[in-house]
């Protein structure tokens, strides 16, 4: 049974974000490794990670705002591994504040790189999973996939947009053997969440709520990712998995 899950000689693009610990686990189930992130300092480390594991990796300087970045990442993945099975739209930030009075260009930034990029890159790799015989796209939703916000609207109107755009490429591709799902991870150690964890009573409160009782860490998304990116998977499509220590049940 543990072959279903084996991904050596596939090959992944990440995007950047929280895909360290998602990238690291698909290298350790035998993935090859291209992440495409602007923070060229940050992807390095990474990358001397995945290869100290055993695994080929490339880090690819890419602003997924630019239909050009994406294009250029993707052929230089095809150029330098020959194939391509895996994407995972991971690259995502926040800004927000009063609804009326958020700015067009803050709008702009937040919905392009949260769920533009997510549709352009798709698009991108296509032709290249059709190639393979199909492949693998998992989006990175939010817990405000699924809830509104009144402080960070933008985010959240992109993040639940991750989610219609997941059901709608599944469809679409069904018939080329493409699978698309998304995770939906809740409260996660990271760059972005930092803010929140140094709020003590904010986070207290996050962690009461959530009937696990702590945050997650990043690594702990592997798991989730392996699944979706691998064999184990082949009959799941369109949907989403709530990685969330139940957050959104309680």
């Amino acid at each position: 049974m543990i072959e279903e899950f084996n991904l050596t000689g596939k090959v992944a693009i990440v995007t950047g974000g929280i895909g360290r610990g998602i990238a690291i686990g698909l290298a350790r189930a035998g993935a090859d490794i291209v992440i495409a992130a602007r923070n060229e300092e940050k992807t390095g480390r990474v990358i001397d990670e995945i290869i100290g594991s055993g695994r080929h990796g490339r880090g690819i300087r890419c602003d997924v705002q630019s239909r050009d970045d994406i294009q250029t990442t993707v052929d230089t993945t095809l150029k330098e591994f020959g194939r391509l099975d895996i994407l995972v739209n991971n690259a995502g930030i926040s800004a927000g504040g009063p609804p009326q009075s958020i700015p067009e260009e803050t709008w702009d930034r937040v919905v392009d790189t949260n769920l533009k990029s997510a549709f352009l890159f798709s698009q991108a790799v296509y032709p290249a999973l059709v190639e393979s015989g199909g492949g693998k796209i998992i989006n990175i939703g939010s817990e405000y996939s699924i809830f509104g916000s009144a402080s960070v609207l933008p985010y959240s109107v992109s993040k639940g947009g991750v989610i219609q755009l997941t059901k709608s490429l599944a469809v679409a591709w069904a018939g080329d053997n493409i699978q698309v799902n998304t995770i939906i991870p809740g409260w996660i150690r990271t760059d972005m969440t930092a803010p929140v964890i140094d709020n003590e009573p904010f986070y207290k409160g996050i962690v009461q709520r959530t009937p696990a009782g702590r945050f997650a860490e990043p690594e702990e998304m592997a798991g989730t990712a392996v699944f979706l990116a691998s064999a184990a998977s082949d009959f799941i499509t369109g949907q989403s998995i709530v990685f969330d220590g139940g957050y959104s049940i309680a």
